[in-house]
């Protein structure tokens, strides 16, 4: 059984391969009833989801800045700001800032190192995008005949560009979420999908820093995370009076991960887990 709240999913308003429109009815046909979109740097989506939101179903306008502190990297979410809010609009632009210079960085080492170019066409969708990123660049690959799937493009021919910093400050994104009205939440704290989990140390570092820059959430329940390390972030929630928050980092086809899945097993959360997750939903309504 999956989780009836999932508060961490992209949208093709950043790199995930369902629409705002496809996302919505796929959470309706596996029963979700609270949601949050969060795609990277990118609120569009949000602002499409609005408009079409039926009735039972709670929706969390979200978003998801890589970010960077003294101790690492990082990943905050915001929910429930406003949209239009200066502080935001800020860090949405440093945010895409870097997402069209490491975009640029891409394109020169599929040029340099795979002789693949694209068309000029292409290149002014590419750089129109909000969060132009690695499925957006898979799909002109394919196009091209150069692979058969999203996985085998990025696999082959775009991790291979390396270098340059392609990462906000936490204060920026922080300061923005709070700044807007909204709620900011370490997301995947102990690493995300295809990340070296970080050791008690590094996570200790790392959430003293955020906690001074005022980080409000934590994401303790998370699609790739064992109950034992969901027990552990529980803990460093209550102790930090930190709010609990809770995702599956569904991409679509992009990557294997169900709606709905919050820890490692495939499994949802207790009726007492859910009731601990609507926090973040009744935080952003008050």
């Amino acid at each position: 059984m999956k989780s009836k709240i999932d508060l961490h999913m992209h949208s093709t308003a950043s790199d995930g391969t369902d629409t705002p429109e496809e996302l919505l009815e796929h959470i309706k046909e596996v029963g979700i009833r609270i949601f949050s979109l969060t795609d990277h740097d990118a609120i569009d989506g949000c602002a499409q989801l609005e408009a079409i939101i039926p009735e039972g179903i709670t929706f969390v306008p979200g978003v998801e800045f890589s970010c960077i502190t003294g101790a690492g990297k990082c990943h905050i979410l915001g929910y429930g700001y406003r949209p239009d809010a200066p502080s935001m609009a800020r860090a949405l632009e440093a945010g895409r800032t870097l997402r069209l210079a490491k975009l640029t960085r891409r394109l020169n080492h599929l040029k340099e190192v795979h002789d693949i170019c694209f068309s000029q066409e292409n290149l002014n969708w590419l750089y129109r995008l909000n969060s132009p990123g690695k499925p957006h660049l898979a799909e002109l690959i394919m196009k091209q005949g150069r692979a058969a799937t999203r996985t085998e493009a990025i696999k082959t021919y775009i991790n291979g560009c390396k270098g340059g910093d392609d990462r906000i400050d936490a204060s920026i994104a922080i300061d923005g979420i709070l700044g807007a009205g909204g709620t900011p939440v370490w997301a995947h704290p102990l690493g995300g999908e295809g990340e070296k989990h970080l050791s008690r140390e590094e996570f200790s570092a790392q959430l003293h820093v955020l906690l001074e820059l005022g980080i409000q959430g934590m994401e303790c329940y998370y699609s790739r995370y064992t109950l034992e390390e969901v027990a552990f972030l529980l803990e460093q929630a209550r102790t930090h009076d930190l709010l609990v928050s809770g995702g599956s980092d569904y991409h679509g086809v992009a990557k294997d991960i169900p709606l709905g899945t919050l820890n490692a097993y495939g499994q949802g959360v207790s009726e007492r887990e859910l009731t601990v997750l609507e926090q973040i939903a009744n935080h952003e309504k008050n």
